[in-house]
């Protein structure tokens, strides 16, 4: 039996599930049995990713999340409930990407960026509380980055926000202990996504050769794929880690290994 399998029957929500990592850890922890509402601000993305799920034989619902609102969220909730039944799982991994040096980067994108990749992640567990602790137990897990850690060249926006990401979760693990409630993170270094390959458009550069600069950064010497990185969120919300809170799993390839 593999460790996904303690998954099975248990009701996740996971945020920006539309495409990239969120899409594949939604669509992993369908193929393990979890009843998966795909919380996501696309209608188009977020429809496509329910129907990857059903044609695979899973369960799914999609709600349309904006997880700076929090009446949005209340109504994802309460969709997922009526659907699913009460909420074991959360994955909070929508994401906005704003990059720049201090001096370019305006009021509007620091709202931005720490309105949905911060806030937005506190938003979302605090309206989940009370369902996960109506049952005495729940496993959360953040999205955060490598970037939480290291300092990377005009990426201060981004970096500041993923760093919070990282602090907010020890903060949630220790508050949520005595509630059994799980809050744990993993930190992707370069993965393959939409987001990157928008990121890489807006700088103007190669495809190919920046995935190929990208993944020399690690003793890999490749980008990861979303796929592994929902491997690790699968190991997070699952049983298996019973006895892991506040931890930060890095997938990178080794990229930080210095």
């Amino acid at each position: 039996m593999g460790f996904g399998t303690s998954i099975n029957g248990k009701t996740a929500i996971v945020t920006g599930s539309g495409n990239g990592i969120g899409r594949a850890i939604a669509v992993r922890f369908a193929a393990e049995g979890a009843k998966i509402t795909v919380a996501e601000i696309e209608e188009d993305a977020g429809q496509a990713t329910v129907e990857m799920i059903q044609q695979a034989g899973g369960q799914a619902i999609f709600s349309h999340t904006d997880t700076t609102d929090s009446d949005a969220i209340k109504a994802t909730i309460a969709a997922t409930k009526h659907a699913h039944g009460e909420v074991d799982i959360l994955v909070n991994n929508a994401a906005a990407f704003v990059f720049g040096k201090i001096e370019d980067v305006t009021h509007d994108d620091w709202s931005k960026v720490f309105g949905v990749n911060v806030v937005g992640y506190a938003n979302c567990v605090r309206e989940v509380l009370p369902s996960m602790r109506s049952q005495n137990c729940g496993a959360i897990v953040n999205i955060a980055s490598v970037s939480s850690y290291i300092a990377q060249p005009e990426f201060i926006p981004y970096n500041a926000s993923k760093g919070a990401v990282a602090q907010l979760t020890r903060c949630l693990a220790l508050d949520l202990a005595p509630d059994n409630i799980r809050v744990n993170a993993i930190c992707p270094g370069s993965i393959r996504t939409r987001a990157t390959d928008r990121h890489i458009a807006s700088l103007g550069l190669d495809p190919e050769e920046s995935y190929e600069d990208f993944g020399a950064d690690s003793p890999m010497n490749r980008m990861g794929k979303p796929s592994e990185i929902a491997s690790g969120a699968l190991f997070l919300a699952s049983d298996e880690a019973s006895f892991m809170t506040g931890a930060h799993i890095v997938i990178d390839g080794g990229a930080t290994i210095d």
